[in-house]
């Protein structure tokens, strides 16, 4: 559509500068000749980089004059069987706004997305989240390199680390409407602060990448931005390939050591504080099959993911003043399928579980404390997408987290998104 209207602005303006030649003196002949050539080199300039483009590893590049530039609405009706506000997960410190949401009717976060290739030599994205309480929040503001060499890429700001296989995926792309128990209980919902990242993706057939990234140490399960601002390194190994035409294959593994400096969780005005280190390790998989590899019609996808962590240091419930030594161990992980059954249908279920380590007498009746039980809950979805931009979701959790309590959750989602919008990552 854009070529074709830029093809008849040049037509119309060609047609105006030849009248005009015509009707001038011919001693303004050349310099007419000229305008016209320099007219002509703009359009192709525009012709040529003035088109939306994705690359091939997902990003919407848009053109050498305006940034792509998108827009994600999401809402919910949610209904709980249980009270949200007594919500918890016995044996784990639960970072802020990690519950299961908002009984009701509620507007979930909108993401506002620019980005563009800089140059030839650097990639910028910039996504803004825009909270229902009407606070506008900075996801991620990074640039990315085009051309290090090598297979390396560099990246800088503030992004969502590559630390297992759902954690840099944002939210309107999930399978289900809320994310797994384990990245609820040891993630905080999703890792993402101030910090940089070198990639590596080796020269082979089969797809290898190795990573390096170290974070200011602000969010969660870090804390405090200890060692001076470099409290959190991440390191990660992707694998993948191709089973014959119709399947693929991804898994990783991935260690993130975190210093945490009164890490603070729980009641705001009281909250129970961390300090020690906390090291968190991820191995995660994920399968696709789709006949000849064309998933428009039908496909199945399957993944898992398994984290287990170790903290050590000290633990102060609700700000007493008197920090108790701890060490402990936490796991957890999920598996779960998505079916496309006909075009545009898909059906999904899931399965959670957590399990945390017996505390010493002095940590009983905190939260710390698992107190035998170890938290479960079962999903199941079924969404339709009218095209890639408009997504409807129905979703029932049976919720098992408290202790002696069943959580029957319903919800209605829908996600649409606006404007250029780059391709999701595998």
């Amino acid at each position: 559509m854009r070529s074709n209207l830029l093809s008849v602005a040049v037509s119309t303006a060609l047609l105006a500068v030849s009248f005009a030649v015509l009707g001038a003196d011919m001693s303004d002949h050349a310099r007419h000749e000229q305008q016209l050539q320099d007219l002509d080199q703009r359009v192709r300039a525009l012709e040529s980089g003035g088109q939306s483009k994705t690359t091939t590893d997902g990003k919407s590049t848009s053109n050498a004059f305006n940034p792509a530039i998108s827009l994600i609405l999401d809402g919910t009706y949610s209904h709980f069987s249980q009270n949200v506000d007594t919500y918890g997960l016995p044996g784990f410190p639960l970072a802020a706004e990690t519950g299961p949401g908002k009984q009701g009717l509620s507007l979930g976060e909108s993401e506002l997305v620019m980005s563009a290739n800089i140059d030839d030599k650097f990639y910028g994205s910039f996504t803004a989240a825009l909270t229902p309480e009407n606070e506008v929040e900075v996801e991620e503001a990074f640039f990315e390199t085009l051309a290090l060499g090598g297979g390396f890429t560099a990246k800088a700001g503030r992004f969502l680390s590559s630390i297992g296989y759902l954690n840099s995926v944002h939210a309107h792309a999930w399978d289900f409407v809320d994310q797994p128990l384990a990245y609820r209980a040891l993630l905080g919902g999703q890792y993402g602060d101030d910090g940089a990242q070198l990639r590596w993706v080796a020269p082979t057939d089969l797809f290898i990448a190795l990573g390096a990234e170290l974070f200011r140490g602000d969010s969660f399960p870090a804390g405090g931005a200890a060692r001076d601002g470099r409290g959190t390194r991440v390191a990660y190994l992707k694998m993948g390939g191709d089973l014959g035409a119709t399947a693929s294959w991804l898994a990783g593994v991935s260690r993130l050591d975190a210093e945490a400096d009164n890490r603070a969780t729980g009641d705001e005005t009281a909250p129970d504080l961390f300090t020690g280190t906390s090291k968190l390790t991820i191995a995660d998989v994920v399968w696709k099959w789709a006949p000849d590899g064309n998933p428009k019609r039908t496909y199945v996808k399957l993944q898992a993911e398994y984290f287990w962590r170790d903290e050590d240091g000290t633990f102060d419930p609700a700000s007493s003043g008197t920090p108790l030594d701890y060490r402990g161990s936490q796991q957890g992980g999920y598996v779960q399928g998505v079916y496309q059954f006909i075009p545009r249908w898909r059906v999904g279920l899931r399965y959670d579980r957590l399990k945390a380590d017996a505390v010493d007498a002095a940590l009983a009746g905190t939260v710390l404390d698992s107190q035998g039980h170890h938290p479960t809950r079962v999903s199941a979805m079924i969404d339709w997408s009218h095209s890639e931009f408009s997504r409807l979701r129905l979703q029932f959790n049976r919720d098992e987290s408290r202790a002696e309590t069943t959580d029957n959750q319903w919800y209605l989602q829908y996600v649409m998104s606006l404007g250029a919008h780059g391709a999701h990552a595998y």
